[in-house]
């Protein structure tokens, strides 16, 4: 953590760092990746992308939707299967930016860690695809920023200085050159978006690519005011379309038929309740950081939801956590792994690049539920790399 602190210059980290990287075997990283693998097949076929593409509110319909997202983070649970070995089982997804900066710049450093200890392989990797750190920046590099000038992209947020975000906000500057802007900041002429100059330097400068990082329901909470109408025609890229926030997200796990994905159904799409509810959960499908989730669903629960807002929540079947993962003193602890992917302007295909994990032993996964418990919170999985001396 504090390695952590000195590299990304962060004045505070809001979310614990775990005491520990998730050692990913082989057997279950080939699990993890046949299954991301499996479940992006199915969620860009045409006809799951055209009932998901229903999703997006009329309000926030950006024009120009692109073919695929620049991002896709595919969240799987590690669980126990039927003969005890471990397996990944589909939480949930989103195609839409996730902490690709802070990630690496951990996984990096529990890399040093590892190789320090006697006895350990030399160099360890949390990167996919046959990636090394070098071709990953290129890539992530190639995903942001593509050809345009650095000073002409950036990350926008709302108040990304009091987002829990911050730390790898931090590392998309150090690692990219691309700062982080408020909505708020931004002017604009015509067709075109202006933001502040980075350094502290007077003056604005057109956006070229913005690197988008709100989450629309805290803009809909905090009522904001900006220069611009998500439903504008402007003159720049978004990084990823913000309709994928909507296309590729819980709204879109029902319509996935694999077998690492759990019964999932809209709410206002079940003819008839399961007699015993206590193998589901109850989930608001756009709200985030775990807010409005029934772990303990009732009938009284689902009665009190009025009919109109029922097509905006999933009943899913319970995903049991394995302990996977033993801490000192014997405590078992549940991991979630974070599959990212990146996808530079007009390739073909998604890459899978990079991971995050989060480490936890409360009852649900998010930061904010394991407060005051230690092995836990967020970290990388990582295993050794292939450059690594025999």
């Amino acid at each position: 953590s504090s390695l952590m602190d000195e590299r990304l210059a962060t004045p505070r980290f809001e979310f614990r760092i775990a005491e520990t990287p998730l050692l990913l075997p082989p057997d279950l990283r080939a699990r993890c990746e046949e299954a991301a693998a499996g479940i992006l097949a199915a969620i860009r076929r045409g006809d799951v992308l055209a009932r998901c593409r229903a999703a997006v509110p009329e309000r926030y319909n950006v024009p120009y939707t692109d073919a695929l997202p620049h991002f896709l983070a595919i969240d799987l649970a590690i669980v126990a299967g039927k003969d005890g070995t471990l397996e990944p089982r589909l939480i949930e997804l989103q195609g839409f930016s996730s902490l690709y900066g802070m990630t690496f710049v951990q996984g990096g450093i529990w890399s040093e860690v590892l190789a320090g200890i006697p006895g350990m392989p030399s160099r360890w990797t949390p990167l996919f695809s046959g990636l090394r750190d070098d071709t990953y920046l290129e890539l992530l590099r190639a995903t942001v920023i593509a050809g345009a000038d650095p000073e002409e992209v950036i990350l926008l947020d709302l108040h990304p200085d009091q987002q829990k975000t911050l730390p790898d906000f931090h590392a998309t500057a150090r690692l990219l050159g691309v700062r982080a802007v408020c909505v708020t900041e931004l002017t604009r002429e015509g067709r075109r978006l202006f933001a502040p100059r980075g350094g502290g330097r007077q003056g604005t400068v057109p956006v070229r690519r913005i690197l988008h990082r709100v989450v629309f329901d805290e803009l809909e909470r905090k009522d904001v005011e900006m220069c611009f109408d998500y439903r504008d025609d402007l003159d720049l890229v978004w990084v990823s379309h913000p309709n994928w926030y909507w296309i590729w997200s819980k709204f879109t796990l029902p319509l996935i038929d694999h077998p690492a994905v759990p019964w999932t159904r809209r709410l206002d799409q079940i003819d008839r309740l399961p007699d015993d509810l206590s193998g589901y959960i109850l989930k608001p499908i756009f709200s985030f950081a775990g807010q409005g989730v029934h772990v303990e669903v009732t009938r009284q629960v689902i009665d009190a939801i009025p009919p109109d807002d029922r097509a905006g929540y999933l009943l899913q079947e319970k995903v049991e956590y394995a302990p996977a993962l033993k801490a000192p003193g014997g405590v078992g602890v549940k991991a979630e792994i974070r599959m990212m992917y990146l996808h530079p302007d007009d390739e073909p295909e998604m890459t899978l690049a990079i991971n995050l994990c989060r480490l936890s032993r409360g009852k649900m996964h998010g930061v904010d539920h394991n407060k005051g418990l230690d092995w836990v919170g967020s970290s990388v999985a990582i295993w050794p790399s292939e450059e690594a001396d025999p």
